[in-house]
Order: structure tokens, then C-alpha cells, then sequence
């Protein structure tokens, strides 16, 4: 029997979306390519991570940094030295710092890296309503395609 028979890799992916669902869309999208199981943090333990042969972590950037929901959550696991994990985040104006951090807080989990993905998303905080928003229609197609793209990326190398 071919090897994939005989072991189908399971995948997670915990994410938080909550302004205007750019986070969801990409995340819907990885889940889609990878046939992956979707939950928000507050609706899996450490325990069920186990069940997983490779876990996804998805935010907004807030205030430079991965939603709490998911920063709580990465500080509460214990040791995942051996398992596999791939980030995603989406962004109005600025990423850098933010993605550092979540990139920080898994590493320091002790997963293996095995993919990232970023991209823009529309934004309406602060200053950026009395505009109309930046990055209006973000994530689009083109934005999807990526993150389908490294999806099956993922998937060869799983």
C-alpha cells in the first residue's frame, strides 16, 4: 500500500479574525488546499494538538502583534519540540514587527517552521476610518491564489 494510504497527515489551523474576516478568508483557503480542521484558540487544548501532524497559526496584526486570543494561547502550550507549524497573518500598513513576534512566540514553542504567509488586509482601525480604510478588497483573489499556492507548498513537503 503507498505510504500515503497507509498515514494521511492532519492538519490544524487555530487563527482569530475578528475586524473585518481577512484572517478567515485566508485561512478558509489554506484549509481548503490542505484539507485542514479549523478552530479558533478557545476551542482546542494543548491536548488536542497531539492528534496533529502539522498546526497552522493565523492573526490579524493588532498593535504589531498576533491577536491575544493566540499570544495567551502559544504562551499556555507546553514543549511542541517535533512538531511541525506553518504562520500566517494579515495586515493594514504594517507587518514587520508584528510578524516577528508571532514568528517569536512559536519558534519559542519549539516548533519546527515549516511555512509563512502573509499578506495585506483591509483596515479600518484608528486613524484609517476617518478614510475610508486602507487596503480596501484585501485579501483578493490574487491574495488567495498565493495563499492557496502555499498551501500545496505545505502539502509536498508534509
Amino acid at each position: 500500500m503507498p505510504p500515503d494510504i497507509l498515514h494521511r497527515n492532519k492538519t490544524l489551523i487555530i487563527y482569530m479574525s475578528i475586524h473585518h474576516g481577512n484572517t478567515e478568508k485566508i485561512a478558509k483557503k489554506i484549509a481548503e488546499v490542505l484539507g485542514a480542521d479549523l478552530k479558533k484558540p478557545e476551542e482546542v487544548s494543548a491536548d488536542d494538538l497531539n492528534e496533529y501532524d502539522l498546526i497552522g497559526f493565523g492573526s490579524g496584526a493588532y498593535f504589531h502583534k498576533p491577536h491575544i486570543a493566540i499570544a495567551v494561547f502559544l504562551d499556555k502550550l507546553p514543549d511542541m519540540r517535533g512538531k511541525k507549524a506553518f504562520l500566517f497573518m494579515t495586515y493594514g500598513i504594517f507587518i514587520f514587527s508584528g510578524y516577528q513576534a508571532f514568528k517569536k512566540e512559536v519558534k519559542a514553542k519549539g516548533f519546527d517552521l515549516a511555512g509563512e504567509y502573509y499578506c495585506r488586509g483591509f483596515d479600518t482601525w484608528g486613524p484609517f476610518k476617518f478614510i475610508g480604510g486602507i487596503a480596501r478588497g484585501r485579501p483578493n483573489e490574487k491574495d488567495l491564489e498565493k495563499a492557496a499556492r502555499f498551501a500545496l507548498n505545505l502539502k509536498q513537503l508534509s
